[in-house]
């Protein structure tokens, strides 16, 4: 089968298409014929090694894993022994590492609901499982609270706006001018241009603010917090060397000397968080934004519109 390789750390030119050997599923595993995944922050992170502290795990001179990705949409091929919720030929959608490939093995797959393409259940699991947990489990998001989303037009914050108006709250959305009518469209109640206001001026007015941006210091957005609010951090702070960790620590020492709460994460892979994003796809309250599709071996030029920033929403790639 055909991947997308990295043998070294670098810019996207080092990327190649190499043949490999089918992966052979495990019995808790479905063998999904990959029709489209997606790119994602951690894609270009990977490929450049940074924050360089990542190399402790991820291989100090060469990368240990080769092959990018994490979203999968395609068609089951085949299923482990121990897989009842899929049968072969269906179509599914899930997270799994190495998913800049032709074939993928995994144990996160859940089925599309119909009506929706590979391309939009491509875009889905990273993006939309981190907007999920940051919101209904970091951030504790009840109905009726008012949520401010920092950084609202890219791939996590398009879908954050949706699960938020999906999970009963007032949507502010800050983003930049360019993307105000698009997070308006999908049910943004407030927009904020960040060009023109600084958000960070609405002293006391927010139950939540999550943050994908990562352009305002801790202090700045706590001040707009209500007095029990939180703040969820998606985004590392710029920096080769030690990336979030400063970020993070600053938040844990603060919250701990009585600051309101800042608390940052990982999101993690979960079936069942993915089969709830199905039901809201199915249902019509999150609708995949899809700001371009590329072809399999156009891989690394994706990855380049994607890390200079320009992307609105999701950028998906047509393996097929």
């Amino acid at each position: 089968m055909k991947t997308i390789v990295k043998d070294r750390y670098g810019s996207p030119d080092f990327l190649r298409i190499e043949e490999v050997d089918r992966p052979v599923p495990n019995p808790d595993q479905v063998l999904v014929r990959v029709h489209a995944t997606a790119i994602n922050a951690h894609d270009w992170h990977m490929l450049r090694g940074k924050p360089y502290l990542a190399r402790l795990t991820e291989g100090l001179r060469r990368p240990k894993e080769r092959i990018l990705g994490l979203d999968v949409a395609g068609v089951a091929e085949s299923v482990g022994a121990e897989v009842t919720h899929v049968k072969p030929g269906d179509r599914v959608f899930g997270s799994r590492y190495g998913a800049f490939a032709e074939y993928v093995a995994g144990k996160t797959m859940v089925p599309i609901p119909d009506g929706i393409t590979f391309e939009q259940a491509a875009a889905v699991p990273t993006a939309g499982q981190t907007a999920l947990v940051g919101l209904r489990d970091k951030g504790e998001l009840q109905a009726g609270q008012h949520v401010l989303i920092n950084g609202a037009g890219g791939g996590v914050g398009t879908f954050a706006v949706q699960i938020a108006k999906a999970l009963g709250a007032e949507v502010t959305a800050v983003t930049s001018t360019r993307n105000v009518d698009l997070v308006t469209s999908i049910g943004a109640d407030h927009v904020i241009d960040y060009t023109r206001d600084d958000f960070t001026r609405d002293r006391g007015r927010y139950d939540l603010i999550l943050d994908i941006g990562g352009n305002r210091s801790l202090r700045h957005q706590r001040r707009a917090l209500r007095e029990r609010g939180i703040l969820v951090m998606v985004a590392p702070d710029p920096g080769q060397w030690l990336g979030p960790i400063l970020r993070v620590a600053g938040a844990v020492l603060t919250t701990r000397l009585g600051a309101k709460p800042a608390r940052a994460y990982l999101a993690p892979v979960s079936r069942e968080n993915l089969a709830l994003l199905s039901d809201m796809m199915a249902a019509g309250t999150v609708v995949p934004v899809i700001d371009r599709t590329y072809p399999f071996d156009e891989i690394p030029d994706a990855i380049r519109y994607v890390e200079e920033g320009r992307a609105s929403g999701k950028v998906v790639i047509d393996v097929r």
